[in-house]
């Protein structure tokens, strides 16, 4: 593949508009410093001291994060937070991270979603304590099910493409409830020129008419396919099956083994691309939401499924090498490393 599509890629991206509709979480994370212990004289448990806080969008706003850094023109957040302490620092970082968040929905009858993510630092490393987690836990409110859709289809009319990030795991807890799907589908059929590329832990496999992007793993699961040996021909069958159910591209991800893409047609086309071998330490947290981030950002611009697989299987590589947090990567650093590593796909039967 010639470096120069890319340049071209990166040249168009200021001008497009990305919609991330989903769950929108604060990741919050506190830095503790273990030189600093005290006993708590009320429990006699050992207090931790946080000297200081780290605030970013996560979940959704991971990709959004990852899309602005890529230098997509503009990112429009669409989500429900709740009007509560989270909530403000939530606007406060997605303000601060150029994501537009004046289509998102507050509601005091939310709660905003939440990781807390505790930090502690001793003898130069930092370790990641037990998360301290919010979620909704009741079905999403109809009347801000209803708002919802409308921005959506408004949304749908303007922007390049479309990236939904379903990350809540009770069914219509969250943003993106089986309404919110059939929606997606129908927009699909309404726009088929427009990229939808939907991710999610718990139902991807009731999604239709869209792009997914998949690990290995949920991929099996969606599909029934009993197999313990999860290579890339079972990677391709899965693939094949999804794709020819949503009639569209399909993105497989398989951690160290890269990315397959497989895409839809009488004879389902399977394509791998190898992941780029990367020296350790990694952190592969947020590692599926840059990949993500890379297929959406490319297919606005008009690239091809291959080539949006390409692109997000070299931000992963970028982003897994920054430790204890979720990592995002800049144009040069894509460009340098296409430069630098030989990518050899191919196609598999």
């Amino acid at each position: 593949m010639e470096l120069t599509r890319f340049e071209d890629i990166f040249v168009d991206l200021p001008k497009r508009k990305i919609l991330v509709l989903g769950d929108y979480f604060l990741d919050r994370y506190l830095e503790i410093d273990a030189s600093l212990d005290e006993p708590s004289l009320e429990t006699g448990l050992t207090a931790y001291q946080v000297v200081g806080i780290r605030l970013s969008p996560g979940a959704a706003g991971t990709v959004a994060n990852n899309l602005v850094a890529l230098g997509v023109g503009q990112v429009v957040a669409l989500g429900v937070g709740g009007e509560d302490g989270h909530g403000l620092e939530l606007r406060q970082a997605m303000t601060k991270g150029r994501i537009d968040a004046s289509q998102m929905l507050w509601d005091a009858s939310r709660v905003t979603p939440t990781y807390t993510k505790p930090m502690r630092e001793e003898t130069g490393q930092a370790k990641e304590l037990n998360r301290l987690d919010f979620h909704n836990r009741t079905e999403l409110p109809s009347h801000l099910e209803d708002e919802l859709v409308r921005r959506l289809w408004q949304l749908a009319k303007e922007v390049d493409g479309i990236h939904v990030m379903d990350q809540v795991e009770g069914e219509g807890c969250g943003v993106v409830t089986p309404r919110v799907r059939e929606e997606l589908a129908a927009i699909g059929k309404e726009f088929p020129e427009l990229p939808i590329l939907a991710d999610s832990r718990a139902y991807i496999g009731h999604f239709r008419g869209i792009s997914v992007k998949i690990n290995v793993l949920e991929a099996v699961a969606a599909t029934g396919i009993q197999e313990k040996q999860l290579d890339e021909a079972v990677a391709a069958k899965a693939g094949a099956i999804l794709a020819q159910r949503l009639q569209h591209p399909v993105y497989v991800t398989m951690a160290e083994k890269g990315v397959l893409v497989v895409e839809a047609g009488a004879a389902a086309t399977a394509t791998h691309i190898p992941a780029m071998p990367i020296p350790g330490p990694i952190d592969p947290v947020g590692a599926g939401d840059s990949v993500s981030a890379g297929i959406i950002s490319a297919l606005s611009t008009g690239a091809s499924p291959v080539e949006a697989a390409i692109m997000g299987n070299v931000i992963a590589s970028i982003t897994i090498q920054q430790l204890g947090t979720t990592g995002i990567a800049f144009p040069s650093q894509v460009l340098n490393r296409l430069q630098e590593e030989q990518i050899n796909i191919r196609k598999i039967s």
